[in-house]
């Protein structure tokens, strides 16, 4: 089914075409150095940012493709979570073209695309546990199906990608700070006693990283001289040598594990709840750090299921894995009508579609 997917729910507008699951062309536009200078997302700038530049990366694809507007079979947009005034944007110009070429109307829950993302380069083998790590949610499901998704843990504060990227602004690194932390942390062992693992001695299968970002906090002010002096680039880190990028190096590491460390035993305690599943997927931006790829690689080997990591390109929010999501759900049989809602953060994506109940449920 010929699928277009709209992505829009942050600062990365993107376009893409799936048809019978492979890939036809791709279109996206990044607003990194556009909110790089206020070191994170500014919702406003941001939705202004998709107004712009969403028709003319629409029109790029159709003529890259060769793909007509009538030819369209199904229209699918990330609806939430995210940021309402960006998801606005997407949702409105998916309507528009579902009204205007009667191409089938579905809202997928950016999350859930996110886990089915890797299906655009393998095949994904259910039941399967997945791990979203992203900017903004730190979530556990188990997965059943395509469209079967149970809610086993979930961010309580700051997600994964949030700490790290309030740690990357505490050090004056760039926007976003993620990358350039898992870079250094490369370089160095990690202190496994200089930052806690949180929230880990219970039971529960939730996330909470708002007491580690605050320890990092505390350290970089007891150590101001682990602060960039303006706001650096890659030039500037590359001239950070000696002692200072050793120290430097051996926080970001310890930073690191405690996160990686801190997602494996949350993973290992729901793989233990969930049964037997035959696959765990791990997916979001965060997905492609390298010590939290290397530290889940390790815990699939050990519990003896496969691992399905997604290509770094599948990891960033991207339209192909709206579009992906959106035709499996409307091949079985999903849709919505034109009274579709945008859904930001903080609330829960609906089930409102309409098709067969007993097929997907929450």
């Amino acid at each position: 089914m010929l699928t277009l997917g709209i992505e829009s729910s942050c600062d990365e507008t993107a376009v893409a075409l799936v048809d019978g699951g492979r890939l036809l062309g791709e279109r996206i536009a990044s607003q990194v150095d556009v909110h790089a200078l206020f070191g994170g997302v500014v919702p406003e700038i941001a939705s202004r940012e998709h107004l712009r530049v969403l028709p003319g990366l629409f029109e790029d694809l159709l003529r890259e493709t060769g793909v007509s507007v009538d030819d369209i079979e199904a229209v699918a947009v990330a609806r939430g979570p995210g940021l309402l005034g960006s998801l606005l944007v997407g949702v409105s110009f998916a309507k528009g073209l579902a009204l205007s070429t009667g191409a089938r109307l579905v809202g997928v829950n950016h999350l859930w695309a996110h886990l089915l993302a890797a299906g655009l380069e393998r095949e994904l083998h259910f039941p399967a546990l997945g791990l979203l790590v992203s900017g903004g949610h730190t979530h556990t499901y188990l997965i059943r199906s395509d469209c079967e998704f149970e809610l086993l843990g979930r961010t309580l504060d700051d997600a994964a990608g949030e700490a790290f990227d309030k740690v990357a602004k505490v050090l004056n690194f760039p926007y976003p700070g993620g990358r350039w932390i898992d870079n250094l942390a490369s370089e160095a062992e990690p202190d496994k006693k200089m930052f806690p693992r949180a929230f880990i001695d219970n039971p529960s299968l939730d996330f909470s990283f708002s007491g580690l970002k605050t320890a990092v906090a505390n350290h970089v002010a007891a150590h101001p001289e682990l602060v960039m002096s303006e706001m650096a680039d890659a030039s500037l880190l590359e001239h950070v040598v000696g002692p200072r990028r050793e120290q430097l190096a051996e926080m970001c590491a310890s930073f690191n594990w405690s996160v990686a460390d801190t997602l494996r035993i949350k993973v290992e305690r729901a793989l233990k709840q969930a049964g037997k599943v035959e696959s765990l997927i791990v997916a979001g931006g965060v997905a492609a750090n390298s010590m939290i790829r290397s530290f889940m690689t390790e815990l699939a080997a050990k519990q003896g299921i496969e691992l399905t990591l997604p290509g770094l390109g599948l990891c960033t929010d991207n339209g192909a894995m709206i579009a992906h999501a959106g035709e499996r759900f409307a091949e079985a049989g999903y849709a919505h009508d034109l009274d579709l809602e945008a859904i930001p953060r903080g609330r829960v994506v609906p089930l409102d579609w309409h098709g067969p109940d007993s097929v997907c449920r929450r």
